[in-house]
């Protein structure tokens, strides 16, 4: 096949993807509202303290300061001046050809993670926010050490709320419906045990050994250079990540809680941090910025609590509001780079 018609597939692929989060997001949205009424979700929300949706917003932009650090430290590990670990993780990091990681400043990645912000709250396109960091980051270091660092930034974030999630939830099951019981048990479950063996390295590798280089997570294939970049890092700096994840989540569980205080939700904090894991890996389904996934999410999730499925749903809105007002900060740098990049491209003409 040539190269023109791989093109054209892969255009054509965007295409029917970016139409896909949209009908799901219009989709549910849609269905949500007509069974529980727009106008009394609406009604609810415009009642909403600001006060508390003004500190869930600058909770917000302080968590990514804060998912900002821990990738630092994971890009950082990369870079062979700073590497301590033992032979195996060395072998890692020469496999990974990441090399000059430890170049990358914290100003770079700061602005890489409210740029991605901007992306995923904004634009239904198949390049979220982790795609674009990754992206952006390869202009600093390898093309393997960006992804798998990236990747594994968001994979520690989530160990480290699984079992948030499932500490909490013996004391809140009673409160849940029992298939959200066994959702939170099987994707908190399964996500430690899947995350556990990628942290591994050995397993996995053994395990894809026999399949194309393409396909495998050993040899120089693709995707077992991604690999090598995640096991790489190495230890030292995956406990200093899941250290900082433990932060971030404590400020993501308390910002989902101030928004539902926002909306007259008498949740106690305690449910929030059974119930985050959920909100969380909603976020994952395809859909423009989480919008209509989230709402119908947190309509189940707190509906069962007493609060109203018209108080759950603005729950959902109210949080999407806060994370919409984040992207526009990220949208703000995102212009002003590229302002500078301009004017510096003419200034050098």
């Amino acid at each position: 096949m040539s190269s023109s018609a791989v093109g054209k597939k892969t255009k054509t692929k965007k295409r029917w993807m970016n139409l896909l989060r949209v009908l799901i997001s219009v989709g549910v949205l849609g269905i949500l509202f007509w069974k529980i009424g727009l106008g009394q979700t609406l009604d609810v929300l415009r009642q909403a303290d600001v006060r508390y949706l003004l500190a869930a917003f600058l909770l917000f932009v302080l968590s990514l300061v804060i998912r900002a650090y821990r990738w630092l430290i994971l890009v950082r590990s990369l870079d062979p001046s700073t590497q301590r670990e033992g032979k195996a993780d060395r072998a890692d990091c020469r496999q990974s050809g990441a090399v000059g990681s430890g170049s990358v400043s914290f100003a770079r990645l700061l602005r890489l993670y409210f740029v991605g912000q901007f992306f995923n709250a904004f634009l239904p396109s198949s390049f979220g926010g982790d795609v674009v960091r990754a992206l952006e980051l390869t202009q600093d270091t390898d093309t393997s050490a960006a992804i798998g660092t990236v990747l594994l930034d968001r994979m520690t974030g989530l160990l480290v709320l699984f079992v948030m999630g499932l500490a909490a939830l013996p004391f809140n099951a009673a409160r849940m419906e029992l298939w959200l019981v066994g959702l939170l048990l099987g994707v908190a479950g399964g996500g430690l045990v899947v995350g556990a063996l990628v942290l591994e390295g050995r397993f996995l590798r053994r395990l894809t050994g026999w399949l194309p280089a393409s396909l495998s997570l050993a040899g120089q294939g693709p995707l077992a250079k991604v690999y090598a970049a995640v096991t790489g890092c190495g230890w030292r700096a995956v406990t200093g990540a899941f250290g900082v994840s433990v932060l971030f989540n404590l400020i993501n569980v308390v910002i989902n809680w101030l928004c539902g205080r926002a909306v007259g939700a008498d949740v106690g904090l305690g449910y929030f941090f059974a119930v985050t894991p959920l909100l969380s890996v909603s976020g994952l389904i395809p859909s423009i910025g989480g919008w209509g996934v989230r709402e119908a999410m947190s309509t189940a999730l707190f509906s069962p609590t007493g609060a109203g499925a018209n108080v759950a749903a603005a729950l959902g809105l109210a949080l999407g509001i806060v994370t919409l007002a984040a992207g526009l900060v990220g949208g703000c740098i995102y212009l002003v780079e590229g302002v500078r990049q301009m004017i510096a491209e003419r200034g050098g003409a």
